[in-house]
Parts: C-alpha cells; sequence; structure tokens
C-alpha cells in the first residue's frame, strides 16, 4: 500500500519501521526538531531520524491550519494514513484525503482511557490489563470506530516504561496484521460502546509530588505510573528524594501518614510502603541499603510531601 506515517517518539519508531518493511511509505510527518542535552542542540525525532536514513520525505508542520499544509498532504495521493503519538489534531480534510483514511495506533483499549495519556492512566488506575487499539480517526477525541484490539497484562512491577516498551513492540504486527485484512476488505469498523468510557489526561510534572496520605497499593500504582517522567518524590530536610522502585505491603500499628518506620517503611493512609530504591537529585539510582550508607534517614523521620 501507499502510506504516509505520522508519528514523533520512540513508540511511533516500532510501527513505522514495521510499516516501512512492507509497504510503500511515501511520506513521513513529525514533530519539529526540539532543543535537547546541555548544549540545546536542535535534535531531530526517532521517527524523523529514521526517515532521514531511510530517504523517507520528512514534514514538520506547526500546525494543519493553512490551506497549503492540506493540500500538500492530499497531494500525496496515498492510501492510508498512520498515526501514532503524532501530537497535532489533523482537520477534517486530512481525515478524508485517502482512500482509507486515517487510522490511529491507541495506546489503550478503547474507549478505555481516551486522550493523551492512557499508558499512565492505566497503571495509575490499577488496572490489570490494556492493549493497543487501530481506531478509524475522526473528529473527535480518541471517538473512531474501532478496528481491531490487542491486549496484554500490567504486570504487578510494570512501570510506564516498561509497558511502553511492549506496547511498541507489539505495535508493529498489529499494525501489519490490520492492513493485511484492510486491503483483502476485512477489516470491519465496530462503534466505540458508550459504557466504559474513561479520559487519560496529560501527566502534568508537578502530579510527581508525592503524598503518603493516600492507600499504599495506590501510590504504588502512582510511582510506578510516572516513571521514568516526571518520576515520584518526597521532600526530606528541603531536599528531594526521588522513589524509583517500593512495594506495598501490610502493617500492624498506624502512625501519621508519612512517618519512616522500620526496615524503610513508610506509613501510608493504609498499609505502608516499604522503599526499595531511592535516588538523591544529581545522583545514581541506589538500593535503599546503599542509599543510607552515604544519608541519614532515621526511623521515626516525618516525610512531608512538601519542602
Amino acid at each position: 500500500m501507499k502510506t504516509v506515517f505520522m508519528g514523533t517518539p520512540d513508540f511511533a519508531l516500532a510501527a513505522l519501521k514495521a510499516l516501512h518493511s512492507k509497504h510503500d511509505v511515501v511520506c513521513v510527518y513529525t514533530q519539529p526538531p526540539r532543543p535537547s542535552g546541555r548544549g540545546h542542540k536542535l535534535t531531530p525525532s526517532p521517527v524523523h531520524q529514521y526517515a532521514l536514513e531511510n530517504n523517507i520525505p520528512v514534514r514538520c508542520p506547526a500546525t494543519f491550519k493553512p490551506q497549503e499544509e492540506k493540500d500538500a498532504f492530499r497531494n500525496l495521493q496515498a492510501d492510508v494514513a498512520i498515526v501514532a503519538a503524532y501530537g497535532l489534531l489533523l482537520p477534517k480534510a486530512c481525515l478524508n484525503a485517502f482512500r482509507y483514511g486515517c487510522i490511529n495506533i491507541h495506546g489503550s483499549l478503547l474507549p478505555r482511557w481516551r486522550g493523551a495519556a492512557p499508558i499512565q492512566r492505566a497503571i495509575m488506575a490499577g488496572d490489570q490489563e490494556t492493549g493497543i487499539t487501530l481506531m478509524q480517526m475522526d473528529a473527535g477525541m480518541d471517538t473512531g470506530d474501532m478496528l481491531m484490539k490487542q491486549k496484554f497484562p500490567i504486570e504487578k512491577k510494570d512501570t510506564a516504561g516498561s509497558v511502553f516498551e511492549k506496547m511498541a513492540r507489539l505495535s508493529g504486527n498489529v499494525l501489519l496484521s490490520g492492513l493485511d485484512l484492510l486491503e483483502k476488505g476485512e477489516l470491519l469498523p465496530e462503534k466505540q460502546p458508550q459504557e466504559g468510557i474513561t479520559y487519560a489526561a496529560k501527566i502534568a510534572k508537578e502530579e510527581g509530588l508525592i503524598s503518603f496520605d493516600m492507600p499504599a497499593a495506590e501510590l504504588d500504582c502512582k510511582i510506578r505510573a510516572l516513571l521514568p517522567w516526571p518520576g515520584a518524590w518526597f521532600y526530606y530536610k528541603g531536599e528531594r528524594i526521588s522513589v524509583l522502585e517500593a512495594e506495598p505491603v501490610e502493617i500492624e500499628h498506624s502512625n501519621q501518614p508519612g512517618t519512616l518506620c522500620k526496615e524503610m517503611i513508610v506509613s501510608c493512609k493504609t498499609g505502608g510502603l516499604k522503599l526499595k530504591i531511592l535516588r538523591r537529585d544529581g545522583k545514581k539510582a541506589l538500593p535503599v541499603e546503599e542509599f543510607l550508607r552515604g544519608f541519614d534517614l532515621p526511623e521515626g523521620t516525618l516525610l512531608n510531601a512538601a519542602i
């Protein structure tokens, strides 16, 4: 098939590689290069870099509002556009430009977790499974007809990063299977049910600030959902301490939430959170035993979710 690919991060790169292995990718759309690193050098996205290395034309419009952008898109005369974590809204003129329209690779089992951060919100909510939905894009926010689904479990130790990697590996196979069925006329659209709709709001950096005044099991989900970005942290004597791994446990005594108990267990609203891997700003992440060799966190300390 003659295709256009629209995406930006590593998640989208896996799908682009799969698409390019079997179909003709006539153009890649991606976000413009962004400043990166200490020198703030403009750096192409992973998708952009792959396209350059494989001599695929690249376009990086800031918006599709100008008529010339809509015309340039339509003039590609592709069969279908594949969209994966692109970052721009597509106008109706683009959604209807090609024979098979625009198909989105969405990182949830729709209609659950429509929106910007489906992986993080699924983990944060304690969902036991997630997956990929191929969706026929329409003018709404992830409201289009479902074309194909592939689910997999969220394990107890999964973070947003690990689920992201699983989903990226899965996306290429799901996409190619879906396109094979599409060409055969066997990919049948299914309306999204009105029951079970939830929205995955974009993650804000401020969400990483830990409050221990919540159940330990929920706090564990939140910490895992925010890794690798923005991470989760608490403050102790004005210093920010990031929590990279923890485990909810049962505790016998109820202390004020945020109280550090024996064995590096922090009292929560219900239960306790056993701290396992910590990091000071600018330092390496360390198992808690090594962390304590250079930093004193005595039993009975109150860890506050504020400076």
